[in-house]
């Protein structure tokens, strides 16, 4: 097992040694203009100074305040939909199809409305991120909590549980790997769509200095907010996969 996951992390440090590489190579030999793709070393600099400013941490807060806010309010509502739905099995059969369908449509057709009832302010982003994630978190909910063993829910009933007590200790446990799988869909659907509706049409935050890098043509600058965004969904990603292992393995010890 430990050498599988040496395996797996030599071929990623590879694989980033190759692409930082390549990436040198372009740029050095003029390959590629520096105008469309500056130094790694230029990209750097840029990125040190942003950091030592307070419009990098500015736009920092409004953003992760944000994603906190459309984050939020994803879970709320996915998660009590999931469970309004899985309370009936007609209701499931109606409705499941036309939450999955409504997921498959491009949200981002529809952004222009977010921005036309709630503003270029950060509202509609909230709005945005949020009903975006809405739709894994409340598909995962849906799909957790109806694979719940009938023959639990029947004895914990029978004990005389109640809806709550039901949810709680037998509901909840048994659907939370599918949740937690919809929980961390709903979090980097919601962290690119806040950061896509930035860019798009905002006043404030990471992905509208992203954007105004670009309209200036300051692409070391560019690059450097970007540099900044892979690096923190990266270190989320490997965040939440950490948690979903231990939860794995607490499982299958529990077993």
């Amino acid at each position: 097992m430990k050498s599988d996951v040496v395996a797996q992390r030599t071929i990623q440090l590879a694989f980033l040694a190759i692409a930082g590489g390549a990436w040198w190579f372009a740029t050095s030999s003029g390959a590629i203009s520096r105008l469309f793709l500056p130094a790694p070393d230029a990209v750097y600099a840029a990125l040190s100074r942003l950091v030592g400013t307070n419009q990098f941490w500015n736009a920092v807060q409004i953003t992760l305040a944000t994603i906190a806010k459309a984050y939020g309010l994803a879970i709320v509502a996915g998660v009590l939909a999931g469970y309004l739905v899985t309370r009936s099995r007609f209701w499931m059969e109606v409705f499941e199809p036309i939450i999955a369908g409504l997921f498959t449509i491009p949200i981002t057709l529809f952004f222009p409305m977010f921005i036309l009832f709630f503003g270029i302010g950060p509202g509609s982003k909230v709005a945005y991120g949020a009903t975006y994630a809405f739709f894994p978190i409340a598909l995962n909910t849906i799909a957790g909590l109806a694979g719940a063993d009938e023959k639990y829910l029947r004895a914990a009933r029978s004990m005389g549980a109640s809806r709550f007590d039901v949810f709680r200790h037998v509901l909840l446990p048994s659907a939370f790997p599918v949740l937690l799988t919809g929980l961390r869909v709903g979090f980097f659907i919601c962290f690119a769509s806040v950061l896509g509706g930035e860019a798009l049409a905002s006043i404030a935050g990471v992905g509208r200095n992203i954007a105004l890098a670009a309209e200036l043509m300051e692409s070391a600058r560019m690059y450097a907010w970007i540099t900044f965004v892979v690096l923190t969904a990266v270190s989320l990603n490997l965040l939440v996969t950490s948690i979903e292992n231990r939860v794995a393995k607490a499982e299958g010890m529990s077993r």
